[in-house]
């Protein structure tokens, strides 16, 4: 996807109303401007991320931290839609729903590498 942050209003910690803006090539190296709002924060616990301006008409990403035995818990809790509606749900199904899976298993891959592997 070629993801990358181009900006972020924050400094190391993260806060409510907080911009992040992106430049991502999901399809064919077309890159395209995307940008997030942090709407929620509970340190160590959770956070949320929704979209305001990119290529979905809804993009909602809350992700929830828990403290157990040798380490953190982390998960993903993805609500999203495209615009176009039937076409859209017909992009969904050829390619963006295996192009979302992709982007989380790559990210929990990521994340195995640089912390371990928790058993």
């Amino acid at each position: 996807m070629n993801f990358r942050i181009l900006s972020n209003t924050g400094g190391e910690k993260m806060y409510e109303g907080q911009i992040i803006t992106y430049r991502v090539s999901p399809l064919a190296s077309v890159p395209l401007f995307w940008m997030t709002e942090i709407t929620h924060v509970k340190e160590y616990e959770y956070f949320i991320d929704e979209q305001r301006v990119g290529p979905y008409a809804v993009w909602h990403h809350e992700h929830r931290f828990k403290a157990i035995q040798g380490g953190i818990e982390m998960t993903d809790m993805v609500t999203y839609k495209l615009p176009l509606g039937v076409l859209g749900k017909l992009v969904h199904a050829l390619w963006v729903k295996r192009s979302v899976e992709y982007i989380f298993d790559y990210r929990y891959q990521a994340l195995e590498e640089r912390f371990g592997k928790f058993l």
